[in-house]
């Protein structure tokens, strides 16, 4: 945020919105150069003359204590100016410096070398400044409609977040060329491009020469990258698809539009703990999140959406009158959410069959995963093998809609439990999913102790779509919240950038299949 914009004649805030505003800003730490990386200086005493001389003739008038405290500020400094502000500092500034409205609203002493916009004594800053930021007007970048300062504070506050969680990230390894322009834009941070290694041996060694962390895509690394690391101390951060990815499959090539950034583990691994598992277990969530949560969930049912997208209409089976209907969503059968949580069971055949016996009398049907439909995954089960268990193989249309047919999923890891949970549905989980073990599912395998808090639905979501994804907007490419992604998915304005080679990769999955 700067203090810059069209000005126009306010409404003057009373004092209480005036010590809210401030109270957000202070909290969210924006304003000046935010973004750039901090100095390292904590000093008591800041000095921002206009030149070097008129420094020095500061220094020269101060008394000795003052003169050994002092930090002399660069007038043009791009750092990012809020570890230097802390209460207790004093600033010595001009009038119309931005430092001097940053410096009174986080709670330092500020004494005015001259007047300018902010006022020519202290208090006159928090009028003025107030005057400022209540005599602009704000617009949304995602909509380009008017905003309010509050939001607008918000907004800058998640971007902050976000960029203070990249600026240790220099190196990335084990991603997919088609996804590296995306990659590189939800680990941006100003004034240093990551740089991407297909060998892991060149990814640690670079990341340990800068000090920094490597972010990996955990099902494309080797053992030996992750014991390389260990060995010379690199973190690694995992990066993985997030549970609204895009406009399109992944194995389609089709960009993810969200992805979810892990420092401590993964989130479909239970053996370990991850910073969404630990997000969920000890997270409180307020009441304005909850509600925020509810109405996230309300339009992503309403516009039926999924992982891949809006669902297009299509006409499902009718089922069986007065007989509970059960779906068996099919995985691809070396997945890492299968392999780490499946508990030894991978088979989509094998989930069948276990899903008929504890589901006797339901009609099932059975739903392959469209990766493996497509050509280009394993876990194929012949129509005529799951006709065994299943009432009927149902293909075509998206989960979504399907989800609305049924009255409940038995799953193995599958993302399709979580969004049952989003509709009301009972859910069976043979694996153990990352929604398992919150209170909310039948969870038939062991369930780690780290969780066992009881969760509603809309904590749930909370945590798994507003706090721990990230979001990238198709048609700004700025970081956006998930409600922007979900209206733009509602409103058909999500484009994929590749599509040329998204049709490609689907031609190749026709031939496999046809060869196979």
């Amino acid at each position: 945020m700067t203090f810059a914009g069209p000005a126009y004649v306010p409404i003057l805030p009373d004092e209480a919105d005036i010590d809210r505003v401030f109270a957000m800003i202070r909290e969210a730490r924006i304003g000046g150069p935010f973004w750039a990386p901090p100095r390292d200086e904590r000093p008591t005493l800041i000095v921002r003359a206009a030149s070097a001389a008129e420094a020095g003739a500061l220094l020269a008038g101060m008394d000795e204590a003052d003169r050994a405290s002092a930090f002399c500020l660069p007038p043009a400094d791009d750092a990012d100016p809020w570890p230097l502000l802390t209460p207790g500092t004093r600033l010595v500034a001009h009038g119309d410096d931005e430092l001097a409205a940053l410096a009174h609203i986080a709670g330092c002493a500020v004494q005015l070398l001259s007047a300018g916009r902010f006022g020519a004594t202290e208090s006159d800053i928090r009028g003025a400044v107030a005057r400022e930021i209540f005599g602009r007007r704000y617009r949304d970048p995602f909509t380009g409609q008017g905003s309010d300062i509050c939001a607008t504070i918000e907004l800058l506050a998640e971007w902050r977040r976000i960029l203070a969680a990249n600026r240790g990230i220099v190196v990335a390894c084990g991603m997919a060329w088609w996804k590296r322009h995306e990659i590189g834009r939800f680990l941006w941070k100003p004034g240093q491009s990551l740089r991407f290694f297909r060998s892991g041996r060149r990814a640690v060694l670079h990341a340990k020469r800068l000090g920094g962390a490597v972010a990996i895509w955990p099902s494309r690394v080797t053992p030996s990258l992750i014991e390389r690391a260990h060995a010379r101390g690199v973190a690694l951060i995992r990066v993985e698809d997030g549970f609204i990815r895009s406009m399109g499959l992944g194995a389609n090539l089709v960009p993810p539009s969200s992805i979810t950034v892990d420092r401590l583990g993964i989130h479909y691994d239970p053996c370990g703990p991850s910073d969404m598992e630990r997000l969920l277990a000890e997270s409180t969530f307020p009441p304005p999140l909850i509600e925020r949560a509810q109405a996230l969930r309300s339009a992503i049912l309403r516009a039926g959406i999924g992982k891949y997208g809006r669902a297009d209409s299509h006409v499902f089976p009718a089922r069986e009158p007065d007989r509970r209907l059960v779906l068996v969503p099919g995985q691809v059968e070396d997945d890492m959410s299968v392999l780490k949580g499946g508990h030894g069971l991978s088979s989509n055949l094998e989930l069948l069959r276990r899903a008929r016996a504890l589901e006797p009398d339901a009609e099932i049907w059975f739903r392959p995963h469209p990766d493996v439909d497509a050509g280009h995954r394993n876990g194929v089960v012949h129509d005529d093998e799951a006709l065994i268990h299943a009432d009927q193989v149902i293909r075509g249309g998206a989960m979504a809609r399907l989800l609305d047919v049924v009255d409940a999923v038995h799953v193995l890891t599958s993302l399709t439990g979580f969004e049952a949970l989003m509709r009301g549905l009972d859910v069976t989980c043979h694996g153990t999913p990352f929604y398992a073990g919150w209170g909310l599912t039948r969870d038939l395998t062991p369930i780690p102790d780290r969780r066992g808090r009881a969760l509603s639905v809309d904590e749930l979501v909370a945590g798994v779509l507003i706090l721990y994804p990230r979001y990238l907007d198709p048609v700004t490419g700025l970081p956006c919240r998930p409600e922007v992604l979900i209206r733009r998915m509602a409103e058909g304005t999500a484009r994929n950038r590749l599509g040329w080679v998204s049709r490609i990769r689907k031609l190749q999955g026709r031939l496999m299949r046809h060869f196979a």
